[in-house]
Parts: structure tokens; sequence; C-alpha cells
């Protein structure tokens, strides 16, 4: 019997996964060849269809393909110098490649690999009809990266400030619920299915914030670890546990966590031992030490490749990994000592270690220096460490973006991460430096639409398919989105073509800047942090200015911004590589967008728009505003073509993004405008 496909309750939605997606693969003949637990998952998948839509599937677990014809063949082959072609042998595919070419009526679906058979098969179901039509010359697809992991924040007790998830803004948990397992499993399942079909392969149940009772997940809780990973198993997933670096003393008893302690590492070792008795495929772990507050090497003078390397020789008999974030700084900083930058820390702390780390040691970076803020530019330690395996680390859940309350569509701002060229434009993008993988905060949650607001599920996609493959073009990926979660959107065999066409250039049209006008009513050129201090929703200029967090933007009566230069400033500028140092050294050369970012200025300082800094706040923020109620107006017109729950859901939080909006207009704005004493230039109402 073919292992089922994942049965969601009535009012979940399906996502990029509705039924209709798979109509095209439902009506064929097909054939699913080879043998194993992810062939079982593609040939539920494909019976699940044909039993939608009338088609008909045939299971042969030979590698022999004679017989009838088929319209589809998914055939998992074993590497014989036969199979060699244009795009070389199938031993070449590695576990998760695989190729597709149509010739004779037929379309193929080749692979070496489970994995890859199952990334085959939701190529073909992302083509649609395409799959089916015309001669297509073989194409091989590869992942360009080994690891594409999603990090859940999730508590499994409730905690007291951040709740069952700590900048979860979806709802509840997918995995805990008040302190247990949530005994959801078909829900498990299926946001497994989801990611699958994404191109995700990894999955960290916990936060990186670990309290007392997800401390005891690693040792007498991980039974409930491993049938998490029995739920995502039949997707590929591979499931991921956050550690406590002082776990030998939190669980273990012991008077030390200090990773040069022949105690601690054998007590490590033989928690890793049994974690991988319980689950024989277990990813590694994922670690955050010495920041804002968690335990690590440094309280015992180690350094940090000291601590990592002493899990990763536990991990490492087993085929496991450690990701050590490098999300470290000095979170009690004197806001009045302008030498201190906490956007420097990361570099300083981990760029003198570069080559001491293990193989499998993978030093977890955010993209940017900071921490996730609307416009960053790209951390300098992604290009410092040549010799170490880094996986870079975007957020997908929107802490700093709009929390899943406002339409911010993070795909551009990910792809400039991973097209950006640290040692110039010679020198290869973050997307290939990134050997460890790359990582997401995960925004799911038990929310009946996944993320909270609906059109977030696109950032949930675009992350899988840019881990995928990082120079896709974005909006190639949206498209995707939109064809797989909108099946009537574009539909060439559509009843009505051009209510059809409506629905997709609608939803295009709200979602294909959406970043940059979240940028625009927030924070200008640069400068983040000006929201509400705690949970970070809404404006609030001066939240985090004499804060101990080192969140500045240093703005007085003459000027705003930060001066990082060499020559002036912090020196943060000369952390990159020459070409982009000296781009950012310079008020001349820098660009407009990083400009408060980098230097302190004043306010009538012109910019290459050739309007002033004061002014540029202004105008951006007045456009910020007309363009969120300009989306807030197309969606509204797209009720007759979008299923009413979703649209509702929307729509509410539409309202709610136009009244932030223009708050943060007319906070921001006043604040300026009392700060510098000029005016309007186009004499607008600013209170």
């Amino acid at each position: 019997m073919p292992l089922t496909v994942p049965v969601l309750p009535d009012g979940i939605d399906p996502a990029w996964l509705p039924p209709e997606a798979f109509r095209p693969l439902g009506t064929r003949r097909t054939l699913v060849q080879g043998a194993g637990p992810l062939v079982d998952t593609v040939h539920g998948e494909v019976a699940y269809a044909c039993e939608q839509f009338g088609g008909e599937v045939v299971r042969n677990t030979s590698d022999d393909a004679s017989g009838d014809p088929y319209d589809l063949v998914l055939r998992l082959a074993r590497p014989t110098a036969a199979d060699a072609g244009a795009g070389g042998s199938i031993g070449d595919l590695g576990d998760e490649g695989f190729a597709y070419e149509r010739a004779d009526g037929t379309a193929m679906v080749t692979a070496a690999g489970q994995r890859g058979l199952l990334y085959g098969l939701f190529h073909v179901v992302r083509l649609g009809e395409e799959a089916f039509r015309g001669a297509r010359a073989r194409e091989v697809h590869r992942p360009a990266t080994a690891l594409r992991m999603l990090d859940h924040w999730d508590n499994v007790a409730v905690h007291p400030v951040m709740g069952q998830v700590e900048r979860g803004y979806a709802g509840g948990s997918l995995f805990w619920r008040d302190g247990r397992p949530s005994g959801d499993w078909e829900r498990v399942r299926a946001y497994g299915r989801l990611l699958a079909a994404c191109g995700v392969n990894a999955v960290s149940v916990n936060n990186v914030n670990v309290h007392e009772a997800e401390a005891h997940l690693l040792t007498d809780r991980i039974d409930e670890v491993a049938r998490i990973a029995r739920a995502l198993r039949p997707h590929g997933i591979r499931t991921h546990l956050s550690v406590t670096f002082a776990a030998p003393v939190v669980l273990g008893g012991l008077s030390t966590a200090d990773p040069f302690e022949e105690a601690v590492r054998e007590w490590w070792a033989e928690a890793v031992r049994g974690v991988y008795s319980a689950i024989p495929d277990f990813g590694g772990f994922v670690v955050k030490a010495d920041s804002e507050g968690q335990p690590g090497p440094f309280t015992y003078g180690r350094s940090h490749a000291d601590g990592a390397n002493m899990l990763a020789a536990a991990l490492a008999p087993f085929g496991g990994t450690v990701h050590w974030r490098a999300f470290v700084y000095n979170h009690r900083q004197d806001w009045r000592d302008r030498s201190t930058d906490r956007a420097r820390a990361a570099y300083d702390h981990f760029a003198p270690l570069d080559g001491q780390f293990a193989e499998n040691a993978v030093l977890q970076v955010k993209h940017g220096p900071m921490d996730f803020q609307v416009r960053e530019p790209v951390s300098p330690v992604l290009g410092a460490l040549p010799r170490t395996r880094v996986a870079v680390e975007v957020q997908a859940t929107q802490e700093y973006t709009g929390q899943q309350q406002h339409v911010c569509w993070l795909g551009p701002m990910w792809s400039e991460v991973l097209r950006f060229r640290p040692d110039g434009e010679q020198g290869p993008a973050v997307g290939e430096l990134a050997r460890g993988g790359v990582v997401a905060v995960s925004n799911a949650g038990d929310d009946p639409f996944w993320t909270g607001h609906p059109l977030a599920q696109a950032n949930l996609y675009a992350f899988g398919r840019l881990a995928w493959q990082p120079d896709a073009d974005p909006h190639d990926l949206l498209d995707e989105w939109i064809a797989l979660t909108f099946p009537s959107a574009s539909d060439p065999a559509a009843s009505d073509p051009a209510a059809s066409e409506r629905l997709a250039a609608g939803l295009r049209a709200v979602l294909h800047g959406s970043w940059r006008t979240y940028e625009k009513y927030t924070a200008p050129l640069g400068v983040g942090f000006m929201v509400q201090p705690g949970h970070h929703y809404g404006p609030g200029v001066d939240g985090y200015e004499y804060s101990p967090w080192g969140t500045y933007h240093f703005a007085d009566r003459d000027g705003i911004g930060v001066d990082r230069s060499a020559a002036t400033g912090t020196g943060y500028a000369a952390q990159y590589a020459k070409p982009w140092a000296e781009l950012y050294e310079s008020v001349v050369s820098c660009p407009d967008e990083l400009l408060l970012f980098f230097h302190h200025v004043p306010y009538v300082h012109v910019l290459k728009s050739g309007k002033t800094v004061v002014q540029h706040i202004y105008d951006t923020h007045f456009e910020g505003v007309e363009e969120a109620e300009e989306a807030r107006r197309v969606w509204a017109g797209l009720a007759d073509l979008v299923d009413p729950a979703r649209h509702a859901r929307a729509a509410e939080r539409y309202e709610e993004q136009v009244r932030c909006a223009r708050e943060w207009r007319d906070q921001v704005n006043s604040y300026f405008l009392r700060k510098s004493g000029v005016p309007d230039e186009r004499g607008r109402t600013i209170h």
C-alpha cells in the first residue's frame, strides 16, 4: 500500500499544495520505479492525485521500465555506465539531485537517491501541464546547498514573556503545546510535505534560547523528539535539536561545562549516543552560546571553536553536525560609549578563529551584522572565513518586518544577500560560500493559514527555493508560489481567462514591491531598531536609543546616522574586503540605502537621488503609506477570486497594516521635523 498523503482537518489552508495543483499529474498514467520509504511517499502522492482526477499509477520495484507507455516515469536508478549522458552519470546527481526530460510522449524523472526522486516529483507538480507538453532536453537539477534548514523558536513550555513560540506570529507551535508534544502528527506530516515541496530538508524543533523544559529534550525527553522525527521523515526532513551549552551542569549534575574537561566530553558523548539510539538519522545540534544570557565557553576561558569542536567530536561518529550561531555580542553596552559597535561583534569574535573549527562544525551567521533589520549590509563574516563551513541565516518570521500583520515579501532581500560577492565582482557569491547551508527562522505555526497572514506563505516558499538555488530570480519563484497556491491564477485553460490574469496580476502587485514599501514607511537609509522595545512591533524612534542593546541611530539637532568608517568611526567598514570597504568608507560612494548605517550626516546632506536626507525621510514615509493603501485596495478587488476565509484574513490584516503604516509615518516624520527644524518642501501635514 502506498504511504497516504496527510489529511488536513477542515479549515486548514493547503498552502502551495492544494489538490488542484496535482490535476495535471493526476489525470496521467505514471510509473513509479524503485523501492524505499521515500519512494513510498512518491507513490502515495501520485496515487492520491490519481484517485482525485482519474489517472493511473503503476509501481515497479525493479529497474525495468519496459511495458506499456506511460505519460510519466519516476525512476530511482542504480548508477551504471549506461546512464551517462549529456548531464553526466546518474551517480553525479547525488542523493538529492534528479534529471528531467521528455521525449516520445513520456516525461522521465530519474534520480540516484530517494530524496532526489521526491524533489523530482514536486518539480513535475510545479511544471503542471508544461511537464507533459512537447519535447524537453535532459535537465539536471541539484541543490546548490546541502543543508536547507528551518530553525523553530518554539518553546516546549509556554514562556512567561515569549509564549509558546518566541517571535512567533502564526499561533502556537506545530510541535509543542503547554509543556508536552502537540500530538497533531497529521499536521506535522503535512508541514513536512509542504517543506519538501519547496526543497527544505532539515528542521530544528525547539528554541535556540533553551530553557529548563527544552533542555530535557536532549536526554529524558528524547522520545518526544523522536516522534516528531518519525512524522517528518517520510518527506526527507532530518530533525535537529537546539541544546544548551550548560547541559552537563543542568542535566548531568556536573560542576562544570568546560569543553576541556574529560568528564564533560564523556557526558556529551554519552548523551549523543542516546540521541542516535532514538533517532538514527538525527541531523545534529543548534547552539546559541555566550549570547544574550545563554551560557557558553567564555565562562571557562575557552574559544567558540573549542566549544563547537567538543560537540562536533561527540556528533562525528554518527555523521551529525553542530550548527554554532555567530550571534555573539555585548548586550550590556553603555550607550554613552560610541567606541563599542554591536555591528563589529561577530567579525571580531569569529574571524580570528577561521580554520580552527572541525569539519562537522558549521558557523551559522546572520545575513546582516545586526539583527534581521529591514535594511542592513551583508555581514562581512560571510566572506571572512574561507577555511570554515559557514551557513547564512535569514529570518522568515517577520520580527522586524511587520510580524505577519504586514505584507513584506522577503524574497528580493534574501536574493540580494545570496548574490552578494564579498570579495568584489570577480569573487564567489554568498550562496556559493555557504558550504554549511542556508537557514531560516521559521514563520510557521498552528494557525489555520500556517503563517498567520496567508500571503506570508510566500516567504516560506521562497526561502526553500532560494536555499536550493541561490541565484534563482525571486520573482520567478513568486510566480511559482502564485500558480501553486492559487491554481486558477494565469491558468490558460481557465473558463474566464481575464479573471485568471486579474488574480495573478493582483497578487504580483501586492507582493512584488512589499519589502520596499515596508522599508519606506519604517526605517530610512539603513537605520534600524526604531521599534517599540520588547515586542518590536510598531514605531518607537528612540525605543532603543538609550538602551544597553547597542542599537542606536544617534539622531541629534545636526544630523543622524552611525559613523562606522575607519577614519573617524568604529572601523566596522574596514571589516570588508577592499572593494566594499572603500565603497562604504566614503560618504560620497556609500549607497544611499545604507548611508545612515555607515555615516553620521547632516539632515541637509544631498543624496545621490538629489534629495536631502530629511526630505527623503518625509517623502518615503508618505509614499509608503500610499503604497500600503493601494495594496489594500488591490486586495479588496480580488474578493471574488479568492477563497472567502483566505481573503477575509488578509483583508483584516491589511487594515492593521495601513493603520500601523500611518502611525510610522506620523511618528517618524514628526520626530525628524522636530529634531532638524527643516520643513517638508511639499508642505504636507507633519504633526
